[in-house]
């Protein structure tokens, strides 16, 4: 039983989802299952030391411990550790050993503080998590073109533009958004409201998040952008409301309207 597990660990390593975390730890503590000088990590990267704050109170030393690194169960994901970065929010009296900890794995340890750690994880999830959804719209709305391996095409380009985005910013900005071509942009709209409608919302919010950052930096001016938003600003802001998500699996689409279209 897991409270018998922690009350023999000297070190006891939280694994769960987010919203399971803080109950679990409280729920150890009911059982009084944590006692003074026992360390424990957990992995989550939305959380930080407040979690733990039920195994503090009975002398538990607390650590937070992130790796900046996507996981898919396999035994790839060891290889992965080596020079992963670890979001680490720890106290002063553990930031030694915590850092020991990281790099005895082979990651790097990087200072998040405890209030900055839910702005610290919706980062990674925009950049991991994000990135999966876009590479694989990007995937389908190539198939729907005739082609038939996206992957082939998709591969070069994507890595040049993340290669091109981490060393450079927002000074590595191509295609039409960051060259004001507001006729290529309604195109686009209009091919997918007539295609693959709900893939409207998503392109022309990136759109607009991509003229904001082009315009930031100088990128775009004024003039060129005018009419860009103004064909980004007749759409619809928010995304229509999405039923019952279907079955996925190989070979079936994730989105129903998509799913009927293909049939």
């Amino acid at each position: 039983p897991a409270d018998e597990v922690v009350a023999r660990a000297d070190l006891v390593l939280l694994a769960v989802p987010d919203d399971q975390l803080g109950p679990l730890v409280a729920g150890l503590a009911d059982t009084g299952a944590w006692r003074p000088g026992q360390l424990v990590a957990h992995t989550s990267g939305a959380h930080g030391l407040a979690v733990l704050a039920p195994a503090a109170r009975a002398g538990v030393r607390p650590l937070a411990l992130h790796p900046a690194m996507t996981f898919t169960g396999t035994a790839a994901d060891l290889d992965r550790l080596a020079g992963t970065s670890f979001g680490v929010t720890v106290g002063d009296a553990e930031r030694p050993l915590a850092e020991a900890l990281v790099r005895r794995l082979g990651g790097s340890p990087v200072a998040v503080a405890e209030a900055a750690r839910p702005l610290y994880h919706a980062a990674l999830v925009v950049g991991a998590n994000h990135l999966v959804t876009l590479v694989n719209e990007a995937t389908y709305l190539l198939r729907r073109a005739g082609v038939g391996e996206p992957g082939r095409v998709l591969g070069p380009l994507l890595q040049a533009a993340l290669d091109n985005a981490l060393a450079s910013g927002d000074a590595a900005l191509t295609g039409p958004v960051s060259r004001g071509d507001a006729g290529t942009v309604a195109g686009h709209l209009r091919t997918l409201a007539e295609q693959a409608p709900d893939a409207v919302p998503g392109y022309a919010a990136l759109a607009r998040l991509t003229a904001g950052r082009a315009l930031a930096a100088g990128r775009l001016s004024p003039a060129q952008a005018g009419p860009l938003l103004d064909v980004l600003g007749a759409l619809p802001t928010e995304p229509p409301a999405a039923g019952p998500a279907p079955a996925t699996g190989p070979g079936r689409d994730p989105h129903p309207t998509r799913a009927r279209a293909d049939a």
